[in-house]
């Protein structure tokens, strides 16, 4: 029998009971008979792949990103994978970003054939910017900064690198709908810019759904045909390519959400300065600087902690569900033994990977709950 296996229903269990919950998905979609019904017209119409609320959905996004065009997809890691695609990235090429992500930044790059080249991270949780020349080689042909919580890296200095050495632009930027960097949307910086709508996202799906923006016509048909087989029309391959389509049925879900999604991200940005202001006494704890020319919409709230695992394992005996996001850096990862890291090689991500703490600041979460988080924090350091 396999040894590997569907390891997420035990771990759902283990934290759904807890009262202060990452999850929130039973109270956003308490209103899914509205859904249903929608999903009902669904099934009448039979149009369930690529069907006509993925053209609106796409169209939203549009709208609310500013971007030229919008390709929904199978999910935030395929619209990694497909931009990369897209602009040509494959073996023998090699991609900049940083050991301070989800598993997905990587697979995504790895999975073209290209090398992922870290650059290690900012205290602020970002890759450092002022590191990137530093690994420029004759093969590197992209970057892909990661917003780190829905934060976003320092664009700025980004575009200005990957725009002096001809490098291709890809965001990760898939915690960070709604958010912006000196008023424009992250997303919209970069050749193209991926979000997922995994459940747990901001804006999130019955399941796994992505999109990719993009400002270049051109691209965005490329993206277009890798998406699905790489049909022009029913009958015709341009090129061959992938199944990657955003199904009909969770663009319901999306639209129907979209309608909600300047409310939740006012609703975690007031929950984040809630916690940022009862935390500030804490010597234990330190709490990101905040710069006023970023707008950042807490996909996560992290801050970093002394004796971290302890305080962790306090918060879920009270009840909280206080999560790592994440132990362990990409550089160090049993999947990237090929790449040649070791411990010591990116001093600040692996000391984030040890002290990161992750509280729950979604939109479900009351202020009578996140006093008491915090007054749970100030006493196990008391």
């Amino acid at each position: 029998m396999s040894r590997i296996r569907n390891f997420l229903p035990q771990q759902y269990e283990q934290t759904g009971e807890l009262p202060i919950n990452h999850n929130y998905l039973r109270q956003q979609f308490s209103d899914y008979p509205q859904i249903l019904e929608k999903i009902g017209d669904l099934v009448s119409r039979c149009d369930y792949t690529l069907g006509s609320e993925v053209d609106r959905f796409e169209s939203r996004i549009r709208d609310l990103t500013g971007s030229r065009n919008a390709i929904g997809v199978g999910s935030g890691t395929d619209a990694l994978f497909l931009s990369l695609k897209a602009l040509g990235i494959g073996p023998g090429d090699e991609v900049i970003t940083t050991p301070f992500t989800f598993f997905a930044t990587i697979g995504a790059i790895s999975t073209t054939g290209a090398r992922p080249v870290f650059v290690d991270a900012n205290w602020d949780y970002n890759i450092d910017a002022s590191k990137l020349a530093a690994v420029l080689t004759e093969k590197t042909k992209a970057v892909v900064p990661v917003h780190w919580g829905g934060f976003a890296c320092a664009m700025d200095e980004i575009t200005n690198f990957c725009q002096a050495h001809k490098l291709s632009l890809v965001e990760d930027a898939c915690h960070g709908i709604r958010a912006e960097f000196r008023g424009k949307a992250l997303g919209t910086f970069g050749d193209t810019g991926c979000f997922s709508m995994h459940p747990l996202k901001n804006l999130n799906v019955w399941g796994d759904g992505g999109y990719i923006v993009t400002d270049q016509d051109d691209l965005a048909d490329q993206l277009r045909l890798l998406r699905n087989h790489g049909l022009a029309n029913r009958n015709e391959a341009i090129i061959w390519a992938y199944n990657s389509r955003l199904d009909t049925l969770q663009a319901i879900v999306a639209n129907h959400l979209l309608e909600k999604i300047d409310e939740i991200t006012t609703a975690r940005i007031a929950n984040a300065a809630l916690y940022d202001n009862l935390l500030a006494d804490v010597e234990e704890i330190d709490v990101p600087t905040r710069p006023n020319d970023i707008k950042q919409v807490y996909h996560l709230y992290v801050v970093r902690a002394q004796r971290r695992d302890e305080l962790q394992a306090y918060l879920i005996s009270k009840g909280v569900d206080a999560k790592v996001h994440y132990p362990i850096p990409m550089h160090l990862q049993p999947a990237s033994s090929e790449f040649g890291y070791k411990m010591g090689d990116f001093p600040v991500a692996e000391e984030l990977c040890r002290s990161v703490i992750s509280l729950p600041v979604h939109e479900f979460v009351s202020v009578d709950q996140i006093e008491f988080v915090a007054q749970e924090i100030k006493a196990f350091y008391a």
